[in-house]
């Protein structure tokens, strides 16, 4: 792929890597993902904007210099450290013996220790600061945790584009702008869950800060760019917010049968009162779409054997997973099934601990369901369904 004029002195020169499967060692990527660079070129200087993951070094070079010589690149911002962002950093800096490396006070120290880059050709800039291109203005605002703490946004100001890094990120190989992703909310969500969740609250700073900048373009460093950018700056304001709906989280793990049919029959029974529910079988579980879910459920159900004195250890791993990326979910409901001693319930709730979850209640069975059992898992049905719809 070629490098592409987005606007008149601004062109995509990232990288679409097709076959990548696994992200952090943890986050399917089931169509890939994009490390978007983007060169900036104005009437007197150039900035380069981000770069790529190592191993793409030399397809970013060839796109800048079909726009002009690597060498001339006056400036190299690094929004954020990670090196599927920054990974090419030493190669380009190799090659340009006199582009500074642009970024926060934070960013300067880990460009230090991941890049080995030297104080002389690093510029630090705070939020705020603005570097003249020669009719091209970049300013840049500081996004702490969004996810590192270094991580800034740089705004294009005649042109009103949003370089966001990871934030507005989306996993996907696929176009090259989001209108040609039907999905791109979907996969913006997931992103959303995997990456930002945790930090909701500066994600709600940050989109504080974007207020008043008429944005007309978002470029993230994964995934399509939005020339469309109205539709995904309300669905993260919704996000960021912790807005939920009448929505439950159904994730179970099964040995012999008792906890699937007990999930399965507790989703049925918030089906026929209305609910929308998600069902996630941990075995096969994609954690980007367990993630997603997570973005927007009102409750959570875990439904686990115990094994071995404890839950499953399927179970134990959603329910840190839970417990990690924050989710807004106000309610939670835990099945458990046992043979001889019944531990799965307050193995999860040790691991919940801390949380703020409100416990609605649990049914544990022995062996196999029985008549109370499901007596009960239908009162738990009633109370949920009422919660949820905030009656």
């Amino acid at each position: 792929m070629k490098s592409v004029k987005i606007l008149d002195g601004v062109y995509w020169v990232g990288v679409k890597d097709w076959d990548r499967r696994i992200f952090d060692s943890l986050i399917p990527l089931p169509e890939g993902t994009s490390y978007n660079a983007y060169l900036v070129v104005g009437n007197e200087k150039s900035a380069l904007i981000d770069t790529v993951n190592p191993g793409f070094e030399r397809e970013l070079e060839e796109k800048v210099n079909e726009i002009l010589p690597l060498e001339k690149i006056d400036y190299v911002v690094m929004n954020h450290a990670e090196p599927d962002h920054a990974g090419a950093i030493p190669y380009i800096m190799e090659r340009n013996g006199k582009a500074l490396l642009t970024t926060t006070e934070k960013g300067k120290e880990l460009a230090k220790a991941y890049y080995n880059v030297p104080d002389e050709r690093i510029m630090v800039v705070k939020d705020g600061d603005e570097v003249n291109l020669g009719g091209k203005t970049l300013r840049f605002i500081e996004a702490p945790w969004l996810h590192w703490p270094e991580t800034m946004f740089t705004y294009l100001v005649e042109d009103k584009v949003l370089f966001s890094c990871d934030f507005f990120g989306a996993h996907t190989a696929h176009g090259l702008y989001d209108d040609e992703v039907p999905s791109i909310i979907e996969y913006a969500q997931k992103y959303f869950g995997e990456i930002m969740m945790p930090f909701s609250g500066m994600a709600k700073r940050a989109m504080e800060k974007l207020k008043g900048l008429g944005i007309k373009m978002i470029a993230p460093s994964h995934g399509p760019i939005y020339r469309n950018p109205k539709r995904i700056l309300k669905a993260c304001e919704s996000w960021v917010k912790g807005e939920t709906k009448e929505k439950v989280l159904v994730a179970y793990v099964s040995m012999w049968g008792s906890n699937r049919e007990l999930a399965k029959e507790l989703a049925d029974l918030l089906v026929a009162r209305g609910i929308d529910v998600k069902v996630h079988d941990l075995v096969s579980a994609d954690i980007g779409e367990l993630a997603k879910d997570l973005v927007d459920s009102r409750a959570i159900v875990l439904a686990a054997p115990t094994v071995l004195g404890s839950a499953h250890p399927l179970a134990v791993y959603a329910a840190y997973l839970v417990k990690a990326l924050r989710p807004p979910a106000k309610y939670a409901v835990l099945i458990g099934s046992h043979g001889w001693h019944g531990r799965s319930i307050n193995a999860i709730l040790e691991i919940l601990k801390g949380t703020s979850f409100e416990l609605l209640g649990s049914v544990d069975v022995h062996a196999r369901p029985k008549e109370e059992d499901y007596e009960a898992l239908y009162s738990l049905a009633d109370l949920l369904a009422k919660k949820v719809r905030g009656e």
